[in-house]
């Protein structure tokens, strides 16, 4: 049993998402935590909470929305977050891929996100974008605040200072990528920090990468991580599926 800590579900992306569900029980998927982080997949997110009883979800603003998140929005994301199915806040976080005309604004929404998170005692998931160091001081400004680095792909020494201040690392289907060095951070980490996520529809693991991802491709990430720690692929999912309680309580739900 594996549960998708991270992806997005959308009716843009998805022809049939009765399929896509039922595919991913077929697959072994329990559990999908959908992550919506603008304003209409919130609304997207959360209408596919309510329908299905294994689909939970992160809400935030990503940082792509910095431009044009205003402080309406922000009210709107703290109404949500009472929603019985929202576990999280996120995705959050900081990119400078494609330039850093509105770092302000972003590192102004990351920090008020934060504060959510803080008053209310939620995980956040994060995303962090040629934006390490920024990510990382904001993050130290708010101890009491937890969370999963979300799509990580740094060193092993970054790794070991997100999980010193309490973080996981979400590992998906780059670690199955020829030329990833994904495996050097899961072989210096090992399972105790480890989250399994898709991102789908994007990212898809080896032997189908260049086709949609879904979270039904779980498996191939989870062997992968089996491979390169050289443990059986029921620990995997075992202690997988122990972190992801842990961080955002589904104990009560499994």
């Amino acid at each position: 049993m594996f549960i998708d800590t991270h992806c997005h579900l959308s009716l843009e992306d998805y022809d049939d998402i009765d399929q896509v569900i039922d595919e991913n029980r077929n697959a072994g998927i329990e559990k999908m935590i959908i992550s919506g982080c603008t304003k209409g997949s919130i609304i997207e997110s959360l209408d596919f909470s309510h329908k299905y009883d294994n689909v939970y979800v992160t809400i935030g603003f990503h940082p792509s929305e910095a431009s044009f998140t205003t402080d309406d929005d922000l009210v709107f994301l703290e109404t949500k977050l009472q929603e019985k199915k929202v576990i999280g806040i996120g995705e959050i976080g900081l990119d400078y891929h494609y330039g850093k005309e509105n770092i302000l604004q972003q590192k102004n929404l990351f920090m008020k996100q934060l504060e959510l998170a803080e008053r209310y005692h939620l995980p956040v998931v994060i995303h962090s974008r040629d934006a390490t160091r920024d990510t990382i001081d904001i993050l130290k400004k708010f101890p009491d605040v937890i969370g999963d680095i979300h799509c990580f792909s740094g060193s092993v020494e970054t790794a070991k200072e997100y999980i010193s201040m309490g973080y996981y690392l979400g590992i998906g289907g780059v670690v199955t990528f020829k030329n990833s060095n994904l495996y050097q951070v899961v072989s210096a980490v090992g399972l105790d920090h480890i989250l399994l996520e898709t991102d789908s529809p994007y990212l898809t693991p080896e032997p189908y990468r260049g086709k949609k991802n879904s979270s039904k491709y779980i498996p191939f990430i989870a062997q992968k991580i089996s491979n390169i720690l050289d443990v059986s692929l029921d620990e995997v999912s075992k202690k997988t599926l122990f972190n992801t309680n842990s961080l955002f309580d589904l104990k009560d739900n499994l």
